[in-house]
């Protein structure tokens, strides 16, 4: 098989095919919610700007309600990012706790995120969480209970972090998707396979990877993005940006938990045959891969995650706007005001 570190024909994925078959329609007779409900675990102290990209971006994209559960010192800063998400300051951190109020404590989390887990289409665990021990404790109590309600997966950051440490939080569990950069992704392989990442045989070892965790699905982030779930694996080669400010991981955390979502809805109906979360990784890489594109474009060195998450929804809408300046290039006889006039209503 190819090296993961070059992305030929047979394992390129047609992600603007795939990005048409689960977007789902605006129709006037649904109602809130079933566009998809994200939640997002993570936000600490240190770290209060990841879990808000990973939230707002699922927002973005068009998931009707976006939830962030993170430690009580960072609600009021993620709160006053924006109104539009509903902000849970129920994680404590080990520092604010007594010893031996550790037990009550972690229980009283466990039964707060209860009563909203089955309202979930998906979890997002890891942006901003940090590593602090009872956090993370608490955390992994989450993820089994998450699992327990069948929710799905996207764990990125410190998520990643805690799974490559204790394995079996997702071992077997085929709705986790892990999005590991370079580094998490060698952490991984040490762990898993015992050995250092091999680019010569990349792909072949991606899909030992995805196997040896138990039919995961991995999405390797680096210059062309890859994606397996042991069975197959699929390449995302849209071109993206060379601007490598933080906060992009968190975008594709967020994007993919919506994709995945859409792509489950799809598949209950019979409308898709591929694994949904390899749909759901694809799309959501290859979203994020124009946008960050489109905001290169107008910002260039000074590009940042905000500017990237403006973008989100705009693709449509800019390439139209090329489009038809472009054309106007062939045509002599439009003065620039009538120019200006009808690129003024697209």
């Amino acid at each position: 098989m190819q090296s993961v570190m070059t992305s030929g024909p047979s394992l390129e994925a047609d992600s603007i095919r795939i990005f048409r078959s689960i977007l789902p329609g605006l129709e006037s007779s649904k109602h809130k919610g079933q566009a998809g409900k994200i939640a997002v675990v993570g936000g600490c102290r240190e770290y209060t700007g990841a879990p808000y990209f990973s939230a707002i971006s699922a927002l973005k994209i068009g998931a009707d309600l976006s939830h962030v559960f993170c430690t009580k010192d960072a609600a009021p800063v993620i709160k006053s990012y924006s109104p539009e998400l509903i902000v849970h300051p129920i994680l404590e951190e080990s520092y604010s706790i007594r010893d031996e109020d550790r037990s009550s404590i972690s229980a009283k989390v466990i039964a707060e995120v209860e009563k909203w887990m089955e309202r979930f289409d998906c979890l997002v665990v890891g942006p901003g969480l940090g590593r602090d021990p009872f956090l993370l404790d608490c955390v992994s109590n989450i993820m089994k209970h998450a699992r327990e309600c069948n929710v799905p997966m996207v764990i990125d950051g410190d998520g990643l972090y805690l799974v490559t440490n204790c394995l079996d939080l997702v071992s077997g569990y085929p709705l986790a998707v892990l999005t590991p950069n370079l580094n998490e992704y060698k952490r991984l392989v040490q762990k898993v396979l015992n050995s250092e990442v091999n680019d010569e045989n990349g792909t072949d070892q991606l899909l030992s990877l995805a196997k040896g965790i138990g039919g995961v699905t991995i999405l390797r982030k680096g210059k062309s993005d890859f994606v397996s779930d042991g069975k197959t694996a699929c390449a995302v080669s849209v071109y993206g940006s060379p601007r490598r400010c933080g906060g992009q991981g968190d975008i594709l955390s967020g994007s993919v938990a919506v994709f995945l979502s859409w792509a489950r809805q799809c598949a209950d109906k019979g409308e898709v045959s591929m694994n949904p979360t390899i749909l759901g990784c694809v799309a959501g890489s290859a979203l994020l891969r124009k946008a960050a594109s489109m905001a290169f474009d107008n910002k260039k060195r000074s590009t940042l995650t905000g500017d990237i998450i403006e973008c989100l929804g705009r693709r449509k809408y800019v390439q139209s706007r090329r489009n038809l300046e472009e054309g106007f290039r062939g045509i002599t006889t439009l003065s620039p005001q009538l120019k200006k006039q009808l690129l003024a209503k697209v």
